[in-house]
């Protein structure tokens, strides 16, 4: 159990080391992120905003190298399980369009959140108890594998989520761009010809 408990803490870690490194000069896309959720009080947002990049990075740099294993899983579990209620609190209240804040802050991307952040917040928090339960010293050739493992998995998941934005099984989006050229070619051929 020390391996598949260790490449669960690393996979974990990776998560919130891709999450937190990159905002951590992002503090006014933090703050509008947190604020756009509207589940925390005013007078917390601000420090929230300011807190979590920095505890994502830490917690995420402790799971890799499985330093204070149980503490940091435990402190991981809390932190995707409050991302697991905001996103969830704002979906049943049919708020979709927001951003996210789970990565980075895309520049002209449309924010949007769904059940797939919720069910992946809430996995995440699963995972974490489950370390934390079964978090032990593991032996440091066991901790390199387990972080080299859970880097590729990790890396691989990012892999797939960039070609799943570019590629639409069923569909292409240059059909799509023809489509509508060649509506609106006809129309205006249609309108040439019987219109004047």
């Amino acid at each position: 159990m020390g391996l598949v408990s260790a490449t669960s803490s690393a996979i974990i870690g990776f998560v919130l080391l891709l999450a937190g490194i990159p905002k951590l000069n992002e503090h006014d896309g933090v703050l509008r992120s947190v604020r756009g959720y509207k589940v925390l009080p005013v007078r917390l947002e601000a420090p929230i905003g300011r807190i979590l990049p920095v505890a994502e990075t830490v917690v995420g740099i402790l799971l890799v190298l499985g330093v204070a294993q149980r503490l940091a899983a435990l402190a991981a579990a809390v932190m995707f399980a409050s991302f697991f209620t905001g996103l969830t609190i704002n979906l049943l209240r049919g708020r979709r369009d927001l951003d996210c804040g789970c990565f980075a802050f895309g520049v002209g991307e449309i924010p949007r959140i769904g059940w797939f952040h919720a069910v992946r917040a809430g996995t995440l928090a699963v995972i974490a108890v489950a370390v934390a339960a079964t978090a032990g010293q593991a032996e440091i050739g066991v901790q390199v594998v387990a972080a080299t493992f859970g880097f590729l998995l990790v890396l691989a998941g990012v892999a797939l989520a960039q070609i799943r934005s570019v590629v639409h099984l069923g569909r292409r989006p240059v059909d799509d761009y023809l489509s509508s050229a060649s509506i609106r070619l006809r129309t205006a051929e249609t309108t040439s010809r019987y219109g004047s």
